[in-house]
């Protein structure tokens, strides 16, 4: 039964279109006319493969429902049909097409029945394509229009006597001049903002004012004068292109314009995947589907336009934005005018040069509003500039009077602070002096400590020699008397020649003390007397270098010589258990303080004595000093087999009061003396020890100190 139904509707429906043909068309003289479905027949070819012959013999031309031709398969042919009489005085008819994206335009009209139907091409040396028809006054023709482009789009066809096309041309230069030049101002006066005020948001509105400008010029078909010549290119590429870029340029604009990173801070991730609509767009392109193209055109244009109409309703009711406002009003006029596109389209409203502007007359007017709401940024500027100066000055005058209270508070502290750090500075002078004076008595006492142990050593050394020399003089004076009292008998025996008693006793004393023993004696008497004497010179000579240790003139020295005269003073307190071995250098003489060097040797000497008898027990202990000669410097080094010490004892045994001896066995100064000895004289000191393995002290000292 249904498919009866539906059978009968596509007859009735057949009949009714045969039934009421259409109209014939009319050009009168200074008119033109809109081609209309009240006027054409409709056919369309998918496959592209139909000849004119095969076009004139169809009989699958049929009316439509909308007002004006339309594409709606891309990439296929869609042929017009309609009858034309030319009812002007010119012998010529104009028909052209206001689209731009129209790939092929050409027509085929005929005079008569008989003849087969001739074919005419486009002019697209102009924004619009038209084809001029030689149809004399008061004749007809049937006309045959064939259209095909990879966008779906409606076409508006509009026929014209030819002073009606010369005024119609004359009226759309102007018109879009107009227009130009208020996209042109626009443009150039939010640039110079963006260089006087240096916010982005101006910068992003010129960049939708010239995507948007190239756009709308494309659309009224002046791509061929401005761009290019190729229709294809110029559809399949340019126009596609620039479309999308005006939707990148509309997404930052309305981002900065609307402050989405700061009013939609969870959500602005979201909103930058509206980028991405048009990112897969252009690569659509790129990759020569344009058909494909135009259609995600369309569906990222009305998301787009949805989300931003969303998203500014959302500030402006919410927080009552202000420039959610003026958004609002322009975006909203703008899609009204879409709208009222559509319905245009559609043939619900008129068709004439408003409403087919309406989109372009409505773009201009959300420049001036874009213009006024971002105008209106400069005065926000201005008052936010006001209100920071006022503040500013405020702020100044407020800080002015706290730091005239200050300044009387801080002198005030001032005073009194002074006052406490001049009874400071008398504590801390007293205290300076009072350190002055204990740290002098220290080093005193070091020193004092240091010149007892010498005098007990030189007093051990001393005592030696001068003891046996004590100990010859008794035997040596016994001797002296036996040689007096022979002497005597002598001179007895000489003043008494004729007495022999006197010579008899002389020669019986000659017998007791025994004469050449005594001699002998005498000898050996004198010799360890001698010895001890020179000893004592030695030692005496020794101790001259102690007499200037205090001096503060440079003097030269030998180095070697002074080692081996602080081991001669210091051998009585050299434990038995420890060997010193000595291996010089041959050294020429070093300009230096000698006494200072004196007190060096022999601090470090001590030092490593101490650290040897520390030890629990002895066993092949020694003490090595070497010296060694370089280009520029001397070193002398030190080695002992002592308890050694830990890292951390060696980063401090240089600071003065110092010390790992007991109570009462040292002042901790005798290294800190040292290392101040070796800064006087310009050079280093290096320590190598560790725990149980002995110590190497090792001095460097320059050769050029002068």
């Amino acid at each position: 039964m249904k498919k009866i139904l539906l059978t009968g509707y596509l007859l009735v429906l057949g009949l009714a279109t045969f039934a009421y043909p259409t109209d014939t068309l009319v050009i009168n003289s200074n008119r033109s006319q809109l081609l209309t479905n009240r006027y054409f027949y409709e056919l369309e070819a998918p496959d592209n493969n139909l000849n004119i012959d095969q076009v004139v013999n169809n009989n699958k031309f049929h009316r439509i429902e909308q007002t004006l031709p339309a594409l709606r398969l891309s990439k296929s042919t869609t042929w017009i049909k309609f009858n034309l009489k030319n009812n002007s005085k010119e012998p010529l008819i104009t028909i052209g097409i206001n689209a731009s994206v129209i790939d092929e335009f050409d027509l085929y009209y005929t005079v008569n029945t008989s003849i087969a139907p001739r074919h005419l091409s486009p002019d697209h040396t102009q924004n619009l394509a038209f084809i001029n028809c030689p149809l004399l006054p008061g004749t007809s023709s049937t006309v045959y229009l064939r259209i095909r482009s990879n966008a779906s789009a409606v076409v508006p066809i509009k026929i014209y006597s030819a002073p009606a096309f010369l005024e119609s041309r004359n009226i759309e230069n102007i018109t879009t001049g107009i227009i130009v030049g208020v996209f042109i101002v626009m443009a150039l006066y939010n640039l110079l903002l963006f260089f006087i005020v240096g916010d982005y948001s101006y910068l992003y509105y010129v960049n939708y004012i010239v995507c948007l400008g190239l756009s709308q010029l494309l659309k009224r078909g002046y791509g061929t004068n401005l761009l290019t010549t190729d229709i294809t290119t110029l559809n399949n590429y340019v126009i596609p292109v620039i479309r999308v870029l005006l939707g990148f340029s509309i997404l930052l604009f309305m981002s900065k314009f609307l402050q989405l990173k700061q009013n939609l801070k969870q959500w602005y991730k979201y909103y930058l995947l509206l980028y991405l609509f048009y990112l897969v767009t252009l690569m659509v392109i790129v990759a020569g589907m344009a058909g494909i193209a135009y259609n995600l055109i369309t569906i990222s244009t009305a998301i787009t336009a949805i989300s931003l109409l969303i998203i500014g309703a959302y500030l402006y009711f919410k927080s009552n934005f202000k420039p959610a406002k003026f958004f609002l009003l322009s975006w909203g006029i703008f899609l009204i005018s879409l709208l009222m596109s559509v319905a245009r389209n559609k043939g619900f409203i008129p068709y004439d040069n408003i409403t087919a502007n309406i989109v372009i007359y409505s773009s201009v007017l959300e420049l001036i509003l874009f213009s006024a709401a971002l105008a209106g940024k400069i005065n926000f500027y201005r008052y936010q500039k006001n209100e920071s100066q006022s503040f500013a000055l405020t702020v100044a005058q407020e800080n002015e009077r706290l730091i005239i209270q200050q300044n009387i508070l801080l002198e005030s502290k001032v005073k009194e602070r002074t006052e406490e750090l001049i009874k400071i500075n008398k504590s801390l002078s007293l205290s300076i002096d009072n350190l002055t004076v204990t740290q002098k008595q220290l080093i005193d006492n070091e020193k004092m400590a240091s010149l007892g142990q010498l005098t007990a050593g030189v007093a051990h050394e001393i005592n030696n020699p001068i003891n046996f020399v004590s100990s010859n003089i008794a035997p040596l004076r016994l001797d002296f008397d036996e040689l007096l009292a022979l002497l005597d008998k002598y001179d007895d025996a000489l003043n008494n020649p004729g007495q022999t008693f006197f010579f008899k006793e002389l020669d019986d004393y000659k017998q007791k003390i025994d004469l050449n023993f005594i001699k002998d004696e005498i000898t050996v008497l004198l010799n360890g007397i001698e010895d001890g004497a020179n000893r004592t010179a030695e030692i005496v000579n020794s101790l001259r270098t102690f007499s200037s240790t205090d001096e503060q003139v440079l003097k030269t020295a030998d180095i070697n010589k002074s080692i081996l005269n602080n081991l001669l003073i210091l051998r009585s307190t050299i434990p038995y258990y420890i060997e010193i071995r000595p291996v010089f250098d041959k050294l020429e003489p070093l300009n230096c303080y000698p006494g200072k060097i004196n007190q060096l040797i022999i601090n470090l000497i001590n030092n490593s004595i101490y650290a040897i008898k520390s030890k629990d027990h002895h066993s092949d202990e020694c003490i090595m000093i070497i010296t060694k000669d370089y280009a520029d410097h001397i070193t002398i080094e030190i080695t002992d087999t002592g308890v050694g010490m830990t890292e951390e004892t060696k980063q401090r045994i240089f600071e003065p009061f110092f010390t790992t001896k007991g109570i009462g066995e040292g002042t901790g100064l005798g290294l800190s003396i040292v290392f101040g000895i070796i800064e006087k004289h310009r050079g280093s000191i290096e320590v190598t020890s560790s725990p149980n393995k002995g110590a190497t002290f090792m001095v460097s000292i320059p050769k050029n100190l002068a």
